[in-house]
């Protein structure tokens, strides 16, 4: 297949579209490179690239691709609260506007980066299908909700959207995020000696390696249009739900000098929920995730150490999308709209 992947230089983006192309695809990728420079370890560069905002695709940039795989976005939810309006013109609306185009310009297949993060404050430890009440809690979450509404009504016999409800990721990649818990949690430990907790540690979170997020980005791909078309998966496996406490034992556990700390005034964070991810799994049975939190701790602790990475890293902006875009924001490379001034220095 040629393929389009947009957000490939992002955490995600730059695991996935070479693991898309090792398989045998014509992969392209497609980004606004708001995070160039922050590398971890050697800088890793993909080519051919589209240098675009996703705001501003239009059919013509589209007609030889066969599928489009949407990992652009504004990636968390402190980014969200910034400034909400940034989070709904590039989630929502730069989503909406995508699969149009991508539409009328034929392409059969959009698979949708979406999120567990919809399920919001779930009612009791019970594992959410597919078909649970959504309850968004930030705009992070509510563009997700509201793009994945628009895709379902997009879908007919030539365009298979399909929605890959993530759980939350994690592990090492070439455009590091140290914002994403067991990244973060990892960090703390390496960095300060501490494993610290924001919240008191009862919420839930299921947990998926961006490695694996990239094997079923490539399941989705290959099946046939049937078997997807409108539907919304849940992208994860049930032996990696967690609570919050759970993930910072399993991080003492490789870092057993590091003790469990919990930030001041810490208290139980609003957002939790277990995911039942059974529907993915009887759909895609040839797709095995092949990491635990326990590996991916021991693959961060590693990489952490082997590249050296400091306290001044981890608090800089590199490896922290809000740090970088309010870096971007106060030297007016960006505007007020995120669009860029000039262009990036480097990709």
């Amino acid at each position: 297949m040629r393929i389009l992947v947009t957000g490939h230089h992002g955490y995600v983006g730059s695991v996935v579209a070479p693991a898309l192309r090792d398989a045998g695809n014509q992969v392209v990728g497609l980004d606004t490179f708001y995070y160039s420079g922050c590398d971890f370890g050697a800088p890793a560069d993909f080519e051919p690239v589209l240098s675009l905002d996703v705001r501003d695709v239009r059919p013509d940039d589209l007609v030889s691709f066969d599928a489009i795989v949407h990992l652009a976005a504004l990636s968390n939810d402190p980014l969200g609260d910034f400034n909400p309006n940034w989070t709904y013109s590039l989630n929502r609306d730069g989503t909406i506007s995508l699969a149009r185009a991508a539409k009328e310009a034929g392409v059969q297949r959009f698979v949708f980066a979406s999120s567990c993060s919809m399920y919001g404050a779930a009612e009791g430890d019970a594992a959410l299908t597919e078909e649970a009440p959504l309850r968004p809690l930030t705009p992070y979450a509510e563009s997700k909700v509201a793009a994945e509404e628009a895709l379902t009504e997009l879908a007919d016999d030539d365009f298979a959207p399909v929605s890959m409800r993530n759980a939350t990721v994690y592990g090492v990649s070439p455009r590091l995020r140290l914002d994403i818990v067991l990244n973060n949690l990892v960090a703390w430990a390496h960095t300060t000696g501490a494993i610290r907790l924001q919240s008191d540690g009862s919420s839930w979170r299921p947990l998926i390696h961006v490695r694996d997020v990239a094997r079923a980005t490539l399941a989705l791909l290959e099946a046939p249009d049937e078997a997807v078309r409108g539907e919304a998966f849940n992208i994860g496996s049930d032996a990696q739900n967690y609570r919050i406490r759970e993930l910072a034992e399993i991080v003492h556990a490789r870092l057993p000098h590091c003790q469990v700390t919990f930030a001041e005034g810490a208290s139980a964070d609003p957002r939790s929920y277990r995911v039942d991810f059974s529907k993915f799994e009887s759909a895609f049975p040839r797709c095995r995730f092949e990491w635990t939190a326990e590996r991916g701790a021991d693959e961060l602790a590693q990489s952490y150490e082997e590249v050296g990475l400091t306290f001044d890293d981890f608090q800089g902006h590199r490896f922290i999308r809000l740090g970088q875009l309010r870096r971007l924001l106060d030297s007016d490379a960006l505007d007020a709209q995120l669009r860029w001034n000039a262009a990036p220095l480097s990709r």
